[in-house]
């Protein structure tokens, strides 16, 4: 491998407040490697990162491009450098192609000729062994088409440091699978790549090196052929942590929700929920699988009442009585005393039932405000689970009472589900819980999901990670553009089976079982 460096930071600083997002990081990328950065939230990936793709700028410290100092304060100066940044979250309009959306911004003399704009997009697909048709509108394209846009986006203007942030959450086995080749490509042909990454089995197939972040510092950079998921785990922790999801078997299985035949559309006519049927039983967990934006969100949210259904049932077995209970005549408010509880954690984490400028304490009690209950008052039992949620979950806060705006994202998400499984529901609803968590935090949340499959509560999961699908679930439901194409057994299916359910067309109408 080549052992020229491309990029060096050293000594580079970053406090907000008088407190450090990065302090005194030193790291090299070389030319032609693929670099890892991992650490556990709040560790000071991002901010590290930001620093060199211009969106903040280092209070102390020096970047290096090609062994020559250089100032960064915007994103403009870094692709000045050649260096180009893709974000999780994509910045592309809409109703623009993909070739529009590719110069859009780049200054050029008199009007732009689209058909050269198109053969150099053609070129540069063709290089690497991209799939996109240049012409096509960003609206009409699917997630993993909507990423390629934005890596071209960055090649084409002559990037040659990538840096990617959780490139692979909202993409199938098969589009992981393409994407590393292609990234594999691009480091063979001399590109410098940094990727950020929760998913450590990624983490080890992908890269050449990985650089491990905690609390702000760089720990060490290793090579990853001569590393592994502990001994990395252990590097971004300070201590050793057993990575075992432990799945026990089902006991004392029970329908507690039954979903008969709903439909919905949305404000445009839209249909987004076709024909869903699916049982979920007390005492395991059910996996939802599928591409983003094929239905997972609206399922969710109409059996918590938060989304209008045109037709079919939602029916609750209640076990303090063993009726029966039509959710879709309930409010959401009804709902949720019932015991349904749902923790969706979207992009915005504080749009979702928390708010940013009280402290974790007041959050925990926010559930209890509207019955108007004596914890209201007494601020003990609040305070005690708060301290019971920071220490169990390594939420990362100077104290239980710093607001929660203040957390970085993946803590504020601790706080958001570990607030939702103390509530002891009887079915509970977990959208990407542990998006953007890392690895530690993630089993953490994954044991709690099993303790309360063993408690007796209906689990269902919507998770991006196929591999943690398959290791955590008892059955996994496929949903793709809004229909269910499948159910699985967790413990016999593989992620390519998966998979090809991910894109495939209804196979079986919505039945309820395996």
């Amino acid at each position: 491998m080549n052992t020229t460096v491309a990029l060096e930071l050293k000594n580079i600083s970053k406090r907000f407040g008088d407190k450090y997002a990065n302090k005194n990081v030193d790291l090299t990328l070389n030319k032609g490697e693929i670099l890892a950065i991992l650490g556990e939230n709040g560790s000071g990936k991002t901010s590290m990162v930001n620093m060199i793709a211009g969106i903040y700028y280092p209070d102390e410290g020096e970047i290096f491009v090609d062994g020559k100092p250089v100032v960064i304060t915007s994103p403009k100066d870094a692709f000045k450098y050649k260096i180009g940044m893709i974000h999780q979250h994509f910045k592309l309009v809409d109703v623009f192609s993909a070739s529009e959306n590719i110069v859009l911004g780049i200054k050029e003399k008199g009007r732009f000729k689209m058909a050269q704009v198109d053969r150099k997009v053609a070129e540069i697909t063709q290089r690497y062994g991209f799939q996109l048709d240049p012409k096509k509108k960003i609206h009409e394209m699917s997630v993993s088409e909507k990423q390629t846009v934005e890596i071209v986006k960055v090649l084409y203007r002559g990037a040659d440091i990538l840096i990617l942030d959780e490139p692979t959450a909202v993409l199938t086995p098969q589009e992981i699978e393409k994407l590393f080749d292609i990234l594999r490509r691009m480091r063979d042909d001399g590109k410098s790549i940094i990727i950020i990454t929760h998913k450590m089995n990624e983490v080890l197939s992908l890269s050449d090196r990985v650089a491990v972040m905690r609390r702000g510092e760089h720990i060490a950079t290793v090579e990853t052929a001569q590393t592994n998921e502990n001994e990395l785990t252990e590097m971004m922790m300070g201590e050793k942590v057993e990575l075992n999801i432990e799945r026990t078997e089902p006991k004392n299985v029970k329908d507690r929700l039954v979903v008969e035949n709903i439909c919905s559309k949305n404000s445009d006519g839209i249909t987004v929920l076709d024909n869903i049927s699916f049982t979920a039983r007390a005492g395991e967990i059910l996996g939802v699988a599928g591409i983003a934006g094929s239905g997972q969100r609206e399922l969710l949210e109409a059996i918590a009442g938060l989304y209008h259904i045109d037709d079919g049932k939602i029916v609750y077995h209640n076990p303090e009585n063993d009726e029966e209970e039509n959710l879709r005549d309930k409010t959401p408010l009804q709902i949720s005393q019932l015991g349904v509880r749902l923790s969706f954690v979207p992009e915005d984490r504080l749009g979702m039932g928390l708010v940013g400028n009280m402290d974790i304490v007041d959050n925990v009690m926010l559930r209890s405000y509207k019955r108007g209950k004596s914890m209201f008052l007494d601020r003990k039992n609040p305070h005690d689970l708060a301290m019971e949620l920071i220490e169990e979950l390594h939420i990362l806060t100077p104290d239980e009472h710093t607001p929660v705006r203040r957390l970085s994202g993946g803590n504020i998400q601790k706080v958001l589900v570990g607030r939702e499984i103390s509530a002891a529901p009887s079915v509970f609803m977990a959208a990407y819980p542990v998006r953007g968590l890392d690895v530690n935090a993630s089993y953490s949340i994954y044991n709690l999901l099993n303790r309360q499959k063993e408690l007796g509560v209906a689990v269902i999961f919507v998770g991006e990670d196929l591999d943690v699908l398959l290791e955590l679930c008892d059955r996994i439901m496929v949903i793709a553009s809004g229909q269910v194409t499948g159910i699985v057994d967790a413990r016999s299916a593989t992620k390519e089976e998966i998979g090809l359910l991910m894109t495939a067309h209804n196979t079986q109408g919505g039945s309820s079982n395996e």
